[in-house]
């Protein structure tokens, strides 16, 4: 918790609004940030969008996107993170996709795989995204917490 801390601190002297995009953490980068006394200082919002649909309607994913590069890819994770930052009064998000498993996805992503992207809108109002892929180990929680603590532990790093 003590990184989640210094991640706190970063985002409160910096003034920076934080949204989070989800799918396979449902959530939990969310959940793990709020649980920290003074979030409301720069917590904006999560979205937790699982569902394709989801990610269309509510953050603007281009379907064609998720036919091209799949459900679970980098691609997706940074449209989540471009979607977040333009629906909210953020402007920093951190995105991610993937296969928390315990089965490997149908279209053969295996499972414990997660594509990250971390967004910041700068002043001017571009957006600059850093994307990645991790794989975890562990059953489908320890995936989803493994990925939701690499999320935020990253953030000062791309942002």
């Amino acid at each position: 918790m003590n990184s989640f801390l210094q991640v706190a601190n970063y985002l409160h002297a910096n003034s920076i609004r934080l949204a989070t995009a989800e799918s396979c953490t449902a959530g939990l980068v969310a959940s793990m940030l709020g649980a920290i006394d003074g979030c409301g200082d720069w917590l904006e919002c999560g979205f937790v969008t699982y569902s394709p649909a989801a990610k269309i309607r509510v953050l603007g994913v281009n379907p064609a996107t998720i036919e091209r590069y799949g459900l679970s890819s980098e691609e997706v994770a940074r449209e989540m993170a471009e979607g977040a930052l333009k629906k909210s009064g953020a402007n920093v998000a951190i995105a991610n996709t993937g296969v928390a498993g315990p089965d490997d996805a149908p279209d053969g992503t295996k499972a414990g795989t997660v594509c990250f992207a971390w967004g910041l809108q700068r002043e001017d109002g571009a957006i600059r995204i850093h994307s990645e892929t991790k794989l975890f180990e562990g059953d489908r929680n320890a995936v989803r917490h493994a990925a939701a603590t690499y999320a935020i532990e990253n953030l000062r790093r791309h942002c």
